[in-house]
């Protein structure tokens, strides 16, 4: 017969710990959601509202366009084309092109989406951990059993992963109804490609390129939200200074040595590789000025808009493996480590 002595330590709570991996795990799949959507909720409106925002103004935009537009006139060599009854032709050849051009290159319609989202990652990164220390919230995160690595490498994923991946999914939603809009709008001329559009691959290929060009800008933006997310940790004050002057500095010290010092030092060269990736890098698409892209790039310009699409998709891939990427995402993973072990050590307001 089981004793009740005998029983007591399986129900007792001091059972050896979960082996590291078991821990690591668990942390991934609790602790980790709960911090990214604890920066999601405080920032509500930069992460959603911006966006969304800027979207519904560049529909907003191209909707009255082609209101307006719709009974224009185009004067050409003394003559007036256009009205409300005019009717565009177009050869198969022609049509065909304006498919395939429209397919491909309609995500351009709301690119700049693209260049808020440099800003977002810019100015969140710059304020994550140097805000909590000015409104002194960062007593009240410490009192909870999380980690400081943990709470600055969620930070650093809603930068470097949900803001991106936030800015393209609403990109692509605008891009879709603003060529839905130029459709039916070149379809009240007589001209109806909606069908052939709708049916090109190169329309839907866009719904697997773009999301899965995000691991792609978090190594190359690795770099600059590193450095911001260290100047946040760092500075009492005027974190915005901190972060733009000191690189600005140190490009003016290095053309100031290379031309008054006459030293061999390159310095357009060690600016554009090393000082500007501190700011540079969290605008989008920047990764193709890495040496060996810009001339690939090049050469599908002259193959039509599919060909320069895969060509941009290939070239953005294949600058993973430059080495500027490579040392750029190590030093953005050093100052993110140096920013965890700020972290540890600031509590000031």
């Amino acid at each position: 017969m089981k004793t009740m002595h005998n029983t007591v330590p399986e129900m007792t709570p001091d059972a050896p710990p979960a082996p590291a991996p078991v821990r690591r795990v668990a942390w991934l799949r609790t602790t980790m959601p709960w911090l990214i959507r604890r920066e999601i909720w405080e920032h509500k409106g930069m992460l959603t509202w911006v966006p969304l925002a800027i979207s519904a103004l560049l529909i907003a935009f191209v909707l009255a366009a082609a209101v307006m537009g719709h009974g224009g006139t185009i004067h050409f060599d003394g003559n007036t084309i256009g009205g409300k009854d005019m009717v565009i032709q177009l050869g198969d050849r022609q049509k065909q092109a304006a498919v395939e051009t429209a397919a491909t290159v309609y995500p351009v319609g709301a690119a700049v989406l693209y260049l808020s989202l440099a800003f977002m990652v810019f100015f969140y990164s710059l304020g994550a951990l140097y805000d909590e220390r000015r409104d002194r919230s960062i007593l009240f995160w410490k009192s909870l059993p999380v980690s400081d690595s943990a709470t600055v490498l969620s930070k650093a994923a809603i930068a470097l992963l949900v803001i991106p991946l936030l800015v393209v999914v609403v990109e692509l939603a605008t891009s879709l109804v603003i060529l839905a809009i130029m459709l039916v709008m070149t379809a009240s001329k007589g001209l109806n490609l909606a069908g052939p559009v709708l049916s090109h691959p190169q329309l839907w290929l866009a719904f697997v390129k773009l999301p899965s060009l995000v691991p792609v800008y978090a190594l190359w933006a690795l770099p600059a939200v590193g450095w911001l997310l260290l100047v946040s940790a760092w500075a009492r004050s005027k974190v915005f200074l901190w972060a733009v002057g000191v690189p600005a500095l140190a490009m003016v010290v290095l053309f100031w040595a290379e031309k008054s010092l006459g030293l061999a030092l390159n310095a357009g060269w060690l600016v554009e590789k090393f000082i500007s990736r501190l700011l540079v890098s969290v605008m989008p698409a920047t990764w193709l000025m890495a040496d060996g892209l810009a001339a690939r790039v090049r050469d599908g310009v002259r193959e039509g808009p599919a060909a320069i699409s895969d060509t941009l998709y290939e070239a953005s891939w294949a600058a993973v493996a430059t080495p500027e990427m490579l040392w750029g995402a190590l030093a953005g993973a050093g100052m993110i480590a140096a920013a965890i072990w700020l972290r540890r050590r600031r509590e000031e307001g």
